[in-house]
């Protein structure tokens, strides 16, 4: 579990800088439209105290923004990934807390919305991290996760697979110049999605009116649990 908190963090200091390109450009922009939707199935709104967990460089607390939620905390493993974050024009109201799902700082009950896009998958103990979500939420808080998944059609899998495997690396590798990072992505997807049941683990942790929804051709899965 340490070795992988470490290998997480060396990886998303090292692509910090090139991460938002490389999000929008290997996602074709579709990932503006992901967060979006999640944000407003999820009902947020200006009551919301929101807590974005593996917050990376913050686009998804920064569309938080877009529902009129002004109280956000973002939290992240990378001090580089939050430091870019910090930086954004759009970030002026918020803050920033460099932390794992696991060891929340912060009291019980005190948020009303919990959101991780895309890094459940490099938690070092994610029932352990959904537990962390479940103490820290008030009661009716949700948490909503987006998390890339192996699409269910046999002929978009092999595609899917083909871009993330072969594809991706390659430009990752040529945009950030860390061999490391995109060979990791795809190779924690096709891992995880084998072995992890995030609406299970969810409410092994406590959470109730656990929903999946598949987005994308079944890539990416969407997922919103209530305390």
């Amino acid at each position: 579990m340490k070795e992988k908190r470490k290998q997480v963090n060396r990886i998303f200091d090292s692509i910090s800088h090139r991460y938002d390109l490389l999000n929008h450009l290997l996602s074709a922009g579709i990932d503006f439209y992901w967060r979006k939707k999640a944000l407003k199935l999820t009902g947020m709104n200006r009551q919301t105290v929101l807590l974005d967990v593996a917050c990376g460089t913050g686009d998804f607390a920064i569309a938080a923004r877009q529902f009129n939620v002004e109280k956000i905390i973002g939290a992240d493993l990378s001090i580089n990934m939050l430091k870019y974050f910090n930086q954004k024009r759009d970030w002026s109201k918020g803050k920033i807390v460099q932390s794992v799902a696991e060891e929340l700082p912060f009291k019980s009950g005190v948020f009303t919305n919990i959101t991780v896009a895309f890094g459940v998958r490099n938690f070092y103990d994610i029932k352990e991290g959904f537990e962390s979500f479940h103490r820290v939420l008030c009661e009716n808080g949700k948490v909503t996760i987006l998390e890339f998944r192996l699409p269910q059609n046999k002929l978009v899998k092999e595609l899917y697979l083909f871009y993330f495997n072969k594809v991706l690396p390659k430009v990752g590798k040529f945009i950030s110049k860390d061999k490391e990072a995109y060979t990791y992505l795809p190779e924690s997807v096709n891992e995880f999605d084998s072995k992890i049941d995030i609406p299970k683990l969810l409410k092994e942790a406590g959470f109730t009116n656990v929903q999946r929804k598949s987005m994308t051709f079944g890539i990416v899965q969407l997922v919103i649990g209530q305390k």
